[in-house]
């Protein structure tokens, strides 16, 4: 019976929805660490980046493509392989925003002042990251994939260039040359190998029409609705990089056949296949042997935007948690307003933080590593150990912030199950913990002085405390050197002591000592809300998340 007093459906004590706000403008973290790149053009542009990502129409669009995952077919009515992925109008959309963007050309042809080319990319990256990250991974392969053609050079790869800059989305099945736009997968791991890229199955054999027939397999693509791909297959002159067209030259379809759509945990917005290549048409980058400069090029493009992606996803999470304990109340008072929610909430907020400023940081030292050798080993030295502490920060930012929502974070239909689904993906991209943790020993191992650029930066904006975090992690390096298995404590104290000194450079005292204090000494931690009462909980939360 309507509004009898058996009516007990009114809703109190629930958060409003999460508001529309402009996702740069409500992040004084991100405008900190890109102050000094921003001129009034690129300000603008960056605005207009953000208020669209933190729009109700890209939530709406984000929601719907989730809700339609993709889906294969392999054939036609007739009995043909047409091997497409159908994804859904809400997808092309979100396609069609982020290519508009730039997000997938590659370096410096993308809009804006190419001085600061990275740094304002890798932001808008991490603003789009937090309302949708699946459609990300098209963008992400391609401009790797554009920075090996460029490498490589030749008109195979020009044609592929000029497709890639023209910042344009057309998922119609065309040769390159007709296409509006493209984009590039990246296929590297098969069946025996997860961990080494250039262990390969895949065989490459020359064609007396100027490319290679490739026979083998991939088993796990991302994005196979490109418009090629970008693989590695042994040639007679070692292991090689390939583009591998879905057309073949005269138009018809190249044997690239999509054996099955991986079901994922998480970026279910974007599909994954296992790939047969069955006497493929491929075109061979650079020459026979090269597949291991040319991919190592690839990976390290992957390794910088997975770590923007991961950083923006982190920012997402701890933003509706944010929101739901400024509206909710316990006993009368809201949860922010109770002292250890918010020490639980401002310890988030000093990694959310310290990932959003090292982020951006690597950002600008890849802008400048061309032409300074300093930041060229900063960046190759810090990146990897960066990746691995923001990718597995991730997680655990997610987690918690679904635990302070309680029930409803639980519940798919309020968003917070997506982040701690998608944020794992992170990890694994690119190399997982382990390879990266691996990797920086090795590279200390062949250039034992690229540490130093990194060091350096550390004393120069910490002092004493950067002296120490420097004595601490030239003794992880020389240990690693003989206790390999080590190597993860080394690329967790490199990345807390690079977010320090990126705090120290691009934000307030307060946040950047309590992280100093609480990362980088006292006692190791578990779990988050283990500041204590010296620190203004509630004023660092308020500053990193204002606008909601």
């Amino acid at each position: 019976m309507s509004g009898s007093r058996f009516d007990t459906h009114d809703v109190f004590n629930q958060p409003p929805p999460f508001p529309v706000v402009n996702a740069l403008e409500s992040d004084p973290v991100l405008i900190g660490a890109l102050d000094h790149t921003l001129d009034a053009g690129a300000e603008k542009a960056l605005m207009a980046h953000g208020a669209f990502w933190g729009s109700f129409e890209a939530r709406e669009l984000a929601r719907l493509a989730l809700k339609s995952p993709p889906t294969l077919a392999t054939h036609d009515a007739y009995g043909r392989r047409i091997d497409t992925v159908e994804h859904h109008p809400a997808y092309h959309a979100l396609m069609r925003r982020s290519a508009e963007a730039g997000l997938g050309a590659p370096p410096a042809k993308g809009p804006g002042d190419p001085g600061h080319a990275e740094s304002h990319r890798a932001a808008r990256l991490f603003l789009t990251a937090q309302t949708e990250p699946g459609h990300l991974v098209a963008f992400v392969a391609s401009h790797a994939a554009g920075s090996v053609l460029d490498l490589a050079g030749g008109d195979v790869a020009q044609a592929w260039i000029d497709g890639l800059s023209t910042s344009r989305y057309d998922h119609r099945l065309l040769p390159v040359e007709q296409k509006a736009g493209v984009t590039i997968a990246i296929g590297l791991t098969e069946k025996q190998g997860g961990v080494e890229p250039l262990d390969t199955t895949t065989a490459a054999t020359p064609s007396a029409a100027g490319y290679h027939r490739l026979i083998g397999h991939k088993w796990y693509l991302s994005a196979p609705a490109s418009d090629a791909i970008l693989m590695l297959a042994e040639a007679p002159g070692g292991p090689s990089a390939f583009l591998v067209p879905r057309l073949r030259a005269d138009g018809s379809p190249n044997p690239v056949h999509l054996v099955r759509l991986k079901e994922t945990f998480g970026m279910r917005v974007s599909a994954a296949a296992e790939v047969e290549f069955a006497d493929a048409d491929g075109y061979l980058l650079g020459g026979e042997g090269d597949g291991p400069t040319l991919i190592g090029e690839a990976i390290g493009r992957l390794r910088l935007d997975t770590t923007v992606i991961a950083a923006g996803q982190m920012r997402a999470a701890l933003a509706h948690a944010v929101h739901h304990c400024r509206h909710r109340a316990v006993a009368g008072e809201r949860l922010v307003e109770l002292d250890l929610m918010t020490r639980v909430l401002a310890d988030m907020a000093l990694d959310v933080a310290g990932a959003t400023v090292l982020a951006m940081r690597l950002a600008q030292a890849r802008d400048l590593a061309a032409s300074d050798p300093q930041e060229a080993a900063y960046l190759r030295v810090v990146l990897p150990a960066a990746k691995y502490w923001i990718a597995k920060t991730g997680v655990a930012i997610a987690a918690e912030a679904l635990e302070c929502v309680g029930g409803n974070g639980y519940v798919e239909m309020g968003g917070m199950p997506k982040y701690l689904q998608d944020a794992p993906a992170n990890a694994i991209w690119a190399g997982p913990g382990n390879v990266l943790a691996l990797d920086l020993i090795d590279i200390l191992g062949t250039d034992p002085n690229a540490l130093d650029a990194a060091l350096e930066e550390f004393v120069a904006e910490l002092g004493r405390g950067g002296s120490v975090s420097a004595e601490v992690i030239r003794a992880a390096a020389v240990a690693c050197q003989d206790d390999r298995g080590s190597a993860r404590i080394l690329a967790e104290q490199l990345a807390l002591a690079a977010a320090a000194a990126a705090l120290h450079r691009y934000s307030p005292r307060a946040i950047t000592d309590a992280f100093l204090d609480t990362r980088l000494s006292g006692p190791w931690r578990a779990t988050y809300g283990m500041l204590d009462g010296r620190y203004d909980a509630r004023g660092i939360v308020d500053y990193a998340f204002h606008g909601l």
